[in-house]
């Protein structure tokens, strides 16, 4: 055994403690910030009882903006949409064979994948507590599946750890149980733990440290046909004249520790937003969107890039031009109530009189920056070469994670990976780079995992967030502090006008947030109506 395992310094011991511990860090943070939050749908709406003749605005048709538009017209309302776009549900987007866009700075992104194949620009899972999403894909008949979030036939990868080779995650998650487990256990039998458990406890742990770690009769986590049944063998055990099982080599603890693959583990995937069970529309996010879409089009004016939201004391003038033709003439809708899904990174460059609170809280919300790549590849390679089916790989490298997909498995032909997804400093990285220098790049880091992408490559497309001229970012950041001083103001209603949308949520960047803040936007709005007349 090694002389890391044998004797950790205490450095190397509280590192592994405080990885190990970090999850539960970690989403105490995330709940505070609204990133790791629970749903608080229990059921449908059903309003009733517009004032008669009553008028409503809602500007763009994301999910927060049809949801109310949906709900508001249930209940007697005349509504009216205005959408920049020539289509429904913003950011629950989906990019399909043809499909072309132009972004910020002149660049026209395509995709030429081969029809059947899609890239999901937004959104691309669904956690399974996001229960206001599930009830209007049932009620809308948008057909969803398992998404698999987590496989441990996928990759865990550092540059300079392993020969930059990666490490199956399945493997490293047993090393790491097993030597928790025995570094438990040698504090168990030294004594360590004496204060805290009695000589009954103590047995007790420690058997079940010996199974959970899969452990030996000395309490040590070696080499063994036992310990290759969980993280897998060398060679594996085969039929006839085969040869014969061959255990596999635990990865050495000391490497493990310096690799800092742990974080990967604690922070991807065990944070309450991202378990198992999740979702997905079968054919793209996107259909969650155009189901939307579909229930409101009549309602809908697309093409329509608002100039200016006007609120006086009988209503809301909104004006607006083509989106194709922005010096055009102006059109003109009126309404009695305006609701406003525009996100904020758009909404504060637009003329609108609301009062210097609301004006302060729109501004106090910066949007994070993303960028997405999907890569479109002549075979499956990651399912025939490599048993990968579904789950996500992720790895230091700008390009932070490969994302497998959860659909036509075992079929022959092209398929296409999320071969780039990540935030923050690689984002604005990948930002400057025009659509086709964002698909080398990808192509270029993820070789180093998988070296058939140079051979396999058939097409790529991408979203740049910061690129993006409807959204101008990801979604809304917010932190203690900001929530705490603006996210009432941001939601209440402003004489005449409210705002709606994931930044108005406790669970910003996802569709749930944005759809209950539609909910919640229509039933205070026809609240204060009715109370009016």
């Amino acid at each position: 055994m090694n002389d890391m395992l044998q004797s950790p310094t205490r450095r190397q011991l509280l590192s592994m403690i405080g990885k190990t511990a970090g999850a539960t860090a970690m989403y105490q943070a995330m709940t505070t910030l609204g990133f790791a939050s629970e749903s608080s749908f229990k059921q449908e709406m059903n309003l009733k009882g517009a004032p008669a003749g009553a008028s409503i605005v809602i500007l763009g048709a994301g999910l927060g903006g049809l949801t109310a538009a949906y709900e508001l017209r249930k209940a007697g309302y005349k509504v009216t949409i205005l959408e920049f776009q020539n289509r429904g549900g913003g950011r629950s987007w989906t990019l399909n064979a043809g499909d072309t866009y132009t972004e910020l700075g002149g660049g026209e992104v395509t995709c030429d994948f081969k029809k059947g194949n899609y890239f999901n620009g937004g959104p691309w899972r669904l956690p399974v507590h996001h229960y206001a999403v599930f009830h209007y894909c049932k009620k809308f008949g948008v057909a969803l599946q398992p998404f698999i979030q987590t496989n441990d036939r996928a990759y865990l990868h550092r540059t300079t750890h392993f020969n930059g080779a990666p490490q199956r995650l399945g493997e490293v998650q047993s090393d790491i149980r097993g030597y928790v487990s025995e570094l438990l256990s040698k504090a168990v039998n030294t004594g360590s733990l004496d204060k805290t458990v009695n000589k009954e406890d103590k047995e007790k742990l420690l058997e079940g440290l010996k199974g959970w770690g899969v452990l030996d009769n000395n309490y040590r986590y070696v080499k063994s046909h036992e310990t290759s049944k969980h993280r897998g063998y060398s060679v594996y055990p085969g039929g006839g004249l085969m040869p014969d099982a061959k255990p596999s080599t635990p990865i050495p603890m000391n490497k493990l520790l310096n690799s800092g693959m742990w974080s990967d583990i604690y922070s991807n995937y065990t944070t309450y937003d991202h378990q198992p069970a999740m979702f997905q529309p079968i054919g793209g996010m996107g259909k969650i969107g155009d189901a939307f879409t579909r229930e409101c089009r009549e309602l809908i004016t697309f093409n329509a890039k608002v100039t200016k939201i006007y609120q006086d004391e009988s209503g809301v003038t909104v004006d607006y031009v083509d989106s194709n033709n922005p010096e055009g003439a102006t059109k003109t809708v009126r309404a009695d109530w305006c609701i406003c899904n525009i996100p904020l990174s758009v909404l504060t460059q637009i003329d609108i009189n609301v009062s210097a609170p609301m004006k302060q809280a729109m501004a106090a919300v910066p949007y994070d920056t993303s960028y997405k790549v999907g890569l479109e590849f002549k075979r499956r390679f990651w399912e025939e070469d490599e048993w990968i089916y579904g789950g996500i790989s992720y790895t230091d490298m700008p390009i932070s994670q490969i994302s497998y997909p959860s659909h036509d498995m075992f079929t022959t032909g092209s398929g296409v990976l999320l071969g780039a997804y990540g935030f923050g400093e690689a984002s604005y990285r990948f930002n400057t780079l025009n659509p086709k220098e964002r698909i080398d790049s990808a192509l270029q880091y993820g070789k180093h995992i998988h070296p058939q992408y140079t051979k396999e490559f058939r097409s790529g497309t991408s979203v740049a967030w910061h690129r993006i001229p409807w959204s101008l970012g990801c979604y809304g950041i917010w932190s203690e502090s900001s929530r705490d001083q603006y996210y009432d103001t941001l939601c209440a209603i402003d004489h005449r006008i409210m705002l709606a949308g994931e930044h108005c949520s406790h669970i910003p960047a996802w569709q749930e947030g944005a759809i209950l803040s539609g909910m919640d936007a229509a039933r205070r709005l026809h609240q204060k109506a009715k109370k009016l007349g």
